[in-house]
């Protein structure tokens, strides 16, 4: 099986032929050794801290080690990409694999000075990897030069390199970089490599161009290997019952009739949860609906979500600020001295991350309970263990993480408390490895959801109806993942202040999809448009005067503006709306719908957005990204629901958690790249969060209605429209 494959780095090395290009953490290799050579393979990873490195073989194949998750959005082939462009490599030839899960050898530039992290969030794995990839590959080539002049005895200064190979144009020659393997030779000093060093855009070969994904044939022809599809001799099978109420205890009642059912192995009890072992899936599932559970009381009980905004509205109206985020200038100086001041409440329920591959991992604990491997689809997270080793209490090195595809993330799986339960169970059936799965209602009612958040706005404009204060106060639970994008870097406002304020309720939170932005993007860019309708400017204008320090911003707005033919007449009924956004990239988007009044639902017929997001390493990539991006945030901001009620999640399925529907598409989605030069930024967050706002402000312009609630339900919509 392709997953036992590579037990470790060490043993990969030493078992493979040709030869390995170590290297460090800043982009320097510390040299070549020969894979065969075990002893000083193992003395180089001891004395080096070695991020990646690139197999090469006497025949030219080359294998480059991907260290990021893969989960649809191409770091298997965007990562490799820059490495190999910068080495002058044959594309045709290279081969990807994941990289073993080892932050101080594999990991990027964390948040913290110092830190590393193999950590697929945020879209930070381009950006964060950018350089060093770049490097790295700069310095395997300069070594391979290096190592052809002194097999011909000419000057360095005559070569050059192309598609792996290395040329002598004066005296019409060449070598592969195979052929090169046997003849590898160490320069007495590794030049630094500067920016100057590196290959202008203008020479780029594969940065930039239509290269096709390298997973992709495996994942059409279906043999591409997810997490779910682990299959281990002895294997058994996981499940747990941890019911609706958030944090409850539960006390099993017939510990001894679910024992005597057929193939169950153990019942294990965990604070909030009984966990079940059997031998088939079949018998751990049917024994589940048998369970019989007395369930405590946990913070969440007594929880109703719908109701919880009158609460907040008065948290927001409480004097005294609550954590600031960002403060510049007198906001509330600048507010009392306004003419003329736009307030307006936003609020926004949970939403689940509805990703396809339901939550599964297989743990295999070693029968003396000292090593452990993991197989998962994870996002990985600060421990590249993903806690395995805290939670058995094994060494950090004795735990080996097998990174599979994932079947979709959007946070969820950067969180690892599927991965945890499933190696509770594992060091109870140890040495047998153990499958759990979570099952799309243990997902949804016992997720980890984006938060509940209620939000109050107030813009001040002076006598020339310019916006000379902003104030945002968010009040709802998970610190950063209500209060991220509240910032309002590229617009230009002399006076802002953002604050959060807590509210805490017991219900599982996670990272979703751009996180904060969602919400408070849509907060932010629907006052724009009431202050434009309140003081008769064009949207588009008001965005225009406030991005004038901003160009890289006002390119984005002025080629959607382009794109989208903003001033054009359009049939009766429908209505455009824009919305800007900074998530990473820079992108606005402008969106066309029509509103059935009778049943209030929304039509989103067309989709335009103009994107910055530095250089691009594979533009149809980013494309695909932005279109996933506007269906999955149109799929939130029109269908998608969690409510809570007596602290237990209502809906149990995708029969009451809609999603959108193939129907519900826009009719087009058009993208527009904006070439750049900048340090490549991540596109996964940044179409998401511009679907709301672009919703509402067309359903303003259309109706002169505010929509201020998310989902836009149709019964919302309705309420609206007879309002």
């Amino acid at each position: 099986m392709k997953a036992q494959t590579i037990q470790s780095r060490r043993d990969f090395l030493k078992a493979s032929g040709g030869v390995a290009l170590l290297i460090g953490v800043s982009g320097i290799l510390p040299g070549f050794i020969s894979c065969e050579d075990s002893d000083k393979v193992r003395e180089a990873l001891e004395k080096h801290k070695v991020t990646a490195w690139v197999q090469i073989s006497p025949e030219g194949d080359i294998v480059i080690y991907n260290p990021a998750a893969e989960m649809g959005q191409g770091s298997m082939t965007s990562l490799p990409l820059i490495l190999a462009e910068e080495m002058d490599a044959d594309w045709s030839r290279v081969s990807v694999e994941f990289s073993p899960q080892e932050a101080d050898i594999y990991g990027s530039p964390g948040w913290a000075p110092g830190s590393k992290l193999m950590f697929t969030v945020g879209s930070r794995t381009t950006n964060s990897y950018y350089q060093v990839m770049r490097k790295a590959g700069a310095q395997a080539r300069y070594v391979l030069m290096h190592s052809a002049a002194r097999l011909w005895d000419v000057p360095i200064e005559e070569l050059s390199s192309s598609n792996s190979e290395i040329i002598h144009s004066k005296e019409n020659r060449k070598i592969s970089y195979g052929a090169l393997v046997p003849h590898l030779s160490w320069p007495d000093q590794m030049p630094e490599i500067t920016p100057s060093d590196l290959k202008p855009q203008s020479e780029f070969k594969l940065i930039g161009k239509q290269i096709p994904r390298t997973e992709i044939p495996s994942k059409v022809d279906g043999t591409a290997q997810f997490a779910m599809d682990i299959r281990l001799p002895g294997m058994v099978y996981g499940v747990m019952e941890r019911g609706r109420l958030h944090g409850a205890a539960p006390k099993l009642m017939n510990r001894e009739e679910i024992l005597a059912k057929q193939g169950v192995l153990k019942v294990v009890t965990l604070d909030y949860a009984i966990g079940l072992v059997a031998e088939t899936l079949e018998q751990a599932l049917a024994a589940k609906k048998l369970l019989k559970i007395q369930w405590e009381d946990s913070i969440a009980a007594g929880y109703n979500s719908q109701e919880a905004f009158g609460d907040y509205e008065k948290m927001a109206a409480k004097a005294g600020p609550g954590q600031v985020i960002t403060e510049i200038g007198d906001v509330q100086k600048a507010l009392q001295s306004a003419p003329k001041k736009y307030s307006a409440d936003f609020k926004n329920d949970y939403v689940y991350h509805s990703q396809m591959e339901p939550l599964n991992a297989v743990v295999r604990v070693s029968e003396d309970h000292t090593e452990a491997e993991v197989w998962v689809g994870s996002q990985q997270g600060p421990d590249t263990k993903l806690g395995v080793p805290t939670l058995l209490g094994i060494p950090h090195e004795k735990v080996n993480v097998h990174l599979q595809y994932l079947g979709g993330g959007f946070g969820r799986r950067s969180m690892n408390d599927f991965v945890e339960e499933c190696a509770l169970l594992a060091r109870e059936m140890a040495p047998a490895p153990v499958k759990l799965i979570w099952t799309r209602e243990d997902d949804l009612t016992y997720g980890a959801f984006r938060p509940l958040s209620f939000q109050r706005l107030t813009a001040g404009v002076n006598s020339q109806g310019n916006i000379t204060a902003f104030s945002h106060c968010v009040v709802g639970d998970g610190g950063n993942l209500v209060a991220s994008g509240v910032k309002n870097d590229h617009y230009n406002i002399p006076n802002q202040f953002a604050e959060w304020r807590e509210a805490k309720h017991g219900i599982r939170l996670k990272h979703w999809r751009s996180v904060g932005h969602g919400p408070n993007k849509f907060a932010i860019e629907c006052l724009l448009d009431e202050v434009a309708l309140g003081e008769g400017k064009d949207p588009a204008a008001l965005r225009r005067e406030l991005m004038q320090d901003s160009p890289r911003a006002l390119a984005t707005l002025e080629k959607v503006l382009e794109l989208s033919d903003w001033k054009a007449d359009l049939p009766e009924g429908r209505a455009k709306g824009l919305s800007f956004v900074e998530h990473g990239s820079l992108g606005t988007g402008v969106c066309e719908i029509s509103v059935n009044r009778q049943s209030g639902l929304i039509r989103v017929h067309k989709f335009w957005i103009a994107l910055d997001a530095g250089v691009v390493i594979q533009p149809d990539n980013v494309i695909a990204q932005m279109e996933g991006g506007i269906i999955m945030g149109m799929s939130s901001v029109l269908k998608e629901q969690i409510t809570i009620e007596d602290g237990r999640v209502r809906q149990s399925n995708f029969n009451d958690y809609q999603l959108l529907r193939m129907q519900e598409v826009p009719d087009a989605i058009e993208v527009a790249i904006i070439p750049s030069d900048e340090v490549p930024q991540g596109v996964g967050e940044t179409a998401t969060p511009m679907v709301a706002g672009a919703i509402a402000n067309a359903f303003l312009k259309l109706t002169g209605k505010r929509l201020r609630h998310l989902p836009f339900s149709p019964d919302r919509v309705l309420e609206i429209l007879n309002s």
